[in-house]
């Protein structure tokens, strides 16, 4: 009777326990750039300071920059605690980047109706010396994903399978292959496997107690979530659209200042965003070239070969603008807003603002400059002063020259005050 009195009490014990853990949720639904790098980064060490069991990162990316991956798998081999990547929910992927994410935690897991592959790394295409190195990144992959799969005692062959063919496989598939170690239909199922688990961390032996732990889900913060977006390609080309249009038009209307407000706003942002970016400034270059020959065809008659140039030079700089050969996937500019952006400055610079510097440069149609050459009759004699009718309106008139007999056709020389300054024309 006592040892069940014992028994029971241990019981009680071990369930206080385990309620009394913590497991630490964030999610990354993204591709992956700098800011999730460090999101992810942070997220650990936050858990770590928590004191929660484990940290799991729920995934959905369909790649992302190859920098940024290396980052979050150093940061996950080197981790003070278990962290389990969960592929979910129904319907997500773990695509490219997310494939070496997935394989260098402590636990990867699906959900039911989740997929995980197609890890090549994305390269230019054609010539023979981008043939090698399209071939010098895939085999550096390769050998990055191996020694992630050899490190976490999974299916080696299947990675690098997943690297060299690009191949990509079910949540059922993964688990039969030893790619993955769990399939579960919510993080809660999840928990519940994982308990009683033995885990190797940083050398050390981990037995996760997770069976009615309280799940925390962690928020990504404001600041995380603006870096997150300005990482975005298509996001830092728009802002620096913005920026130089911004400029332009402080430039041709000093004093404006919006303009040179938002201009120089978007400039900041827009290389804030390069920065995070593998850029080919090369590219940058071309695109300020092509906005320049835009400005020259305003001002210049080449019918039309300096603004054909100014769109071959943005289209040229737009492909160019991101190293792909540093990416795994996912991460570049899109046709859609290459061709809408490039479409856009072509008419704005060639109809707008030659419109308005054109109109600029129309001769007065009022005041001392628009009446200037303006022909008319004199219905007084000029001896040398007297009346003109011009545009139908009565002035006071003086001859520049001798007198101007009444019925004579006058010109316009220049206005002083409200008297006229003509001469004869017949």
């Amino acid at each position: 009777m006592r040892s069940l009195h014992i028994l029971a009490i241990l019981l009680a014990a071990a369930v206080l326990q385990a309620a009394a853990q913590t497991v630490d949720v964030v999610t990354i639904d993204a591709t992956i750039n700098p800011a999730i790098a460090d999101y992810i980064g942070e997220s650990i060490e936050k858990a770590r300071e928590d004191g929660a069991v484990c940290l799991v990162i729920r995934l959905d990316t369909p790649g992302g920059l190859l920098k940024s991956t290396r980052v979050i798998v150093t940061s996950l081999l080197t981790a003070p605690l278990p962290v389990v990547v969960y592929v979910s929910p129904s319907g997500a992927q773990s695509a490219s980047a997310g494939v070496f994410v997935t394989l260098a935690a402590h636990v990867a897991a699906m959900a039911p109706g989740t997929n995980i592959g197609a890890a090549h790394p994305v390269g230019m295409q054609g010539a023979e010396k981008d043939s090698i190195m399209n071939e010098k990144a895939t085999n550096d992959a390769a050998a990055f994903i191996r020694s992630i799969s050899e490190k976490r005692h999974r299916n080696v062959h299947w990675a690098e399978e997943a690297v060299r063919k690009s191949i990509s496989i079910t949540e059922t598939e993964a688990l039969r292959d030893s790619v993955v170690d769990l399939v579960a239909p919510s993080v809660r199922a999840l928990m519940d496997s994982l308990d009683g688990r033995s885990l190797d961390v940083n050398g050390a032996t981990v037995v996760l107690h997770t069976r009615g732990a309280n799940i925390v889900e962690q928020e990504m913060g404001w600041n995380h979530r603006i870096l997150n977006v300005l990482s975005d390609p298509n996001i830092a080309y728009i802002f620096f659209l913005l920026g130089m249009y911004g400029l332009m038009f402080e430039l041709y209307n000093p004093g404006a200042i919006l303009p040179g407000i938002v201009g120089v706003i978007a400039i900041i942002l827009a290389f804030y965003s390069l920065h995070t970016l593998p850029v080919n400034y090369a590219g940058v270059a071309l695109i300020v070239f092509g906005i320049i020959l835009f400005i020259i065809e305003i001002k210049v008659v080449s019918h039309g070969l300096l603004a054909i140039g100014g769109i071959a030079s943005m289209l040229l700089g737009s492909v160019m603008l991101i190293h792909r050969e540093s990416t795994l996937d996912m991460v570049s500019l899109s046709w859609t807003v290459i061709l809408a952006a490039v479409g856009f400055s072509a008419l704005f610079f060639l109809f707008a603002i030659g419109m308005g510097i054109r109109a600029q440069r129309l001769k007065p149609f009022t005041g001392a400059e628009g009446i200037a050459g303006e022909p008319g009759e004199a219905i007084t004699d000029l001896a040398p002063e007297g009346s003109v009718r011009v545009h139908g309106e009565i002035w006071q008139a003086a001859a520049r020259t001798g007198s101007i007999p009444r019925g004579s056709h006058i010109t316009v020389v220049s206005l002083h005050g409200l008297k006229l300054l003509v001469d004869r024309t017949d």
